[in-house]
């Protein structure tokens, strides 16, 4: 078997990050048993219009399929209640009107990335 190469290494070591992550939210909010109470249903295109609809400003609607997308993409290998967790964020920071895209007037540096 020939080495891995470095993005081989790096996309290793993001699918452990991740895996991590979802048991340690495992540990801190075990799965409920009861089914009673599911939420209703709705699409990630809902979710994103009505993100859009909600957010301060312009500039951060625009952000909205952005969020929604690198949301969707790891939703599968998090509990869902991790996902909703990642959605609130998501709809806080997009409501916040100090809330900038990347190189959008505020430093990057020393900002934590949103998870």
């Amino acid at each position: 078997m020939p080495p891995l190469t470095d993005s081989q290494k790096d996309a290793i070591d993001q699918a452990i990050s991740l895996r991590r992550d979802a048991l340690n939210f495992h540990e801190t909010w075990p799965t409920l048993n009861s089914q009673d109470d599911l939420a209703p249903a709705f699409t990630w295109t809902e979710l994103e219009r009505q993100l859009a609809s909600l957010a301060a400003t312009t500039q951060s609607a625009l952000m909205a399929p952005d969020l929604v997308s690198a949301t969707r993409k790891q939703a599968s290998f998090k509990p869902p209640e991790m996902v909703l967790r990642e959605i609130l964020c998501v709809a806080g920071a997009l409501m916040d009107e100090s809330f900038l895209p990347p190189g959008q007037g505020r430093s990057e540096i020393g900002e934590a990335p949103m998870t």
